[in-house]
C-alpha cells in the first residue's frame, strides 16, 4: 500500500512538471545586429556603428516573453552546436525555458540572422540562413509535450511538424496561435486547426491575392472556420475579425532604437493576455504596448518589458492611429 502511494505522488510530480502554459514550436535564431547610420546604394559602402549579438527567432522570443511575464513555457526545436546554438540554448535556460525537448543538431550550424538596423528610424532589414539539418519532422515529436500545455504557439516553418502538433492539440482542447510571415508550402493546411491567427501585414494578401485587410481577414475566418484571424501593421498596430467584428489598435509611439523582435514580442504579450481571460481589445492594446516597448532597445529581446510598464504606457501613450484601418462604422 505505501509503494502504491509513493508511486502515484511521483507520478503526480512528474505529470505536473510536464504541465506548462505555453509550449512552442517554431524557429530560434542568433542574431549579429548592425547599426548603420544610413544604408548604402548598391554597390557602396558604409560605416557599421555597432556591433552585437542577440538571441532572438519567432518563436523562442515569443516564450521568453511568456516567461518573463510569469507563464510556463516549452521550446520544441532545434538548435545547431555551433556557438550559436549555444547562446540561443544559454539563452533559453537562463529565462527558464523548457527546453527537455529541444535538441542540439551534431556539426550544424544554427539558423542566423545579419540585421541591419538604420540608426535614423529603428527599421531593420534580416538576412538570414538555416540548415535543413534543424527541420523538425513530425515523428520526432512527443504527444505529452503538446498536449500538456494550454496555448501551441507555431510559426508554420516546419509545416508537417506544426501540422501533428496542431491535430493534437485540438484533440486535446490546447488553444492554437499561429505567427505566420513566410508563406511555406502547404502553410494553408494549418488554417483549419488554428484559432488565433496573427499574420504579418503582408502574409494573407500574399498568400490570397487579396490586399483589402478587412475582405482577407473576413474570409479566413469564414473559410476555415477561424475564432480570430488578425494581422499585425507595424506602427500602425494591429487588426484582427472575432465574432463578426473587426477590432482596430493602434500602435504606440515610443522612441524607436530597432525594431527587431517587435512582431515575436506581440505575440508573447497576446498569449498572456488570452489566457487572462482578457478582452480582445484589451489584448491587442497590450500586445502593441510590448512590441513597441521592445523597439526602444537593440535586438529581439533587448527591450522585453514588465506588464506594468505596458500597462503605464497604454494608459499615457500617444498613438499611431491609421483611419485605413478604422472599421467602417468608426470612421468619420
Amino acid at each position: 500500500m505505501v509503494k502504491y502511494l509513493l508511486f502515484l505522488i511521483a507520478r503526480r510530480t512528474r505529470l505536473r512538471k510536464n504541465t506548462v502554459d505555453v509550449v512552442g514550436l517554431g524557429l530560434n535564431a542568433t542574431d549579429t545586429v548592425l547599426m548603420v547610420r544610413d544604408f548604402p546604394a548598391l554597390g557602396g559602402k558604409e560605416r557599421v556603428l555597432s556591433s552585437s549579438i542577440h538571441a532572438g527567432g519567432q518563436v523562442a522570443t515569443a516564450l521568453v516573453t511568456c516567461q518573463r511575464l510569469g507563464l510556463r513555457t516549452r521550446y520544441i526545436g532545434k538548435v545547431g552546436d555551433d556557438e550559436g546554438g549555444k547562446i540561443q540554448l544559454a539563452s533559453l535556460k537562463s529565462e527558464g525555458v523548457d527546453v527537455r525537448y529541444t535538441r542540439v543538431v551534431h556539426a550544424t550550424p544554427n539558423q542566423f540572422g545579419h540585421i541591419l538596423v538604420d540608426q535614423a528610424t529603428g527599421e531593420r532589414t534580416v538576412f538570414w540562413d538555416r540548415h535543413p539539418r534543424l527541420t523538425v519532422a513530425p515523428q520526432e515529436l512527443v504527444l505529452a509535450a503538446i498536449t500538456s500545455a494550454r496555448v501551441l504557439h507555431l510559426d508554420g516553418c516546419d509545416v508537417e511538424a506544426c501540422l501533428q502538433a496542431a491535430r493534437w492539440a485540438r484533440r486535446a482542447g490546447v488553444i492554437v496561435v499561429a505567427d505566420l510571415d513566410t508563406v511555406y508550402k502547404k502553410v494553408e493546411s494549418l488554417f483549419p486547426y488554428i484559432d488565433y491567427l496573427i499574420a504579418s501585414t503582408k502574409f494573407l494578401p500574399t498568400l490570397t491575392g487579396q490586399a483589402d485587410p478587412f475582405q482577407v481577414l473576413a474570409y479566413i475566418a469564414g473559410e476555415h472556420k477561424m475564432k480570430a484571424p488578425g494581422m499585425t501593421l507595424g506602427r500602425d498596430g494591429a487588426l484582427i475579425y472575432q465574432a463578426g467584428r473587426f477590432h482596430y489598435s493602434p500602435g504606440f509611439v515610443v522612441e524607436t532604437v530597432d525594431t527587431t523582435g517587435a512582431g515575436d514580442v506581440f505575440h508573447g504579450g497576446f498569449i498572456y493576455g488570452l489566457l487572462a481571460g482578457w478582452p480582445i481589445e484589451r489584448i491587442l492594446d497590450f500586445s502593441n504596448a510590448m512590441a513597441a516597448l521592445n523597439c526602444t532597445a537593440l535586438g529581439a529581446r533587448g527591450g522585453i518589458k514588465t506588464q506594468a510598464e505596458a500597462e503605464k504606457l497604454m494608459a499615457t501613450g500617444a498613438r499611431h492611429v491609421n483611419p485605413a484601418y478604422l472599421p467602417k462604422s468608426s470612421r468619420q
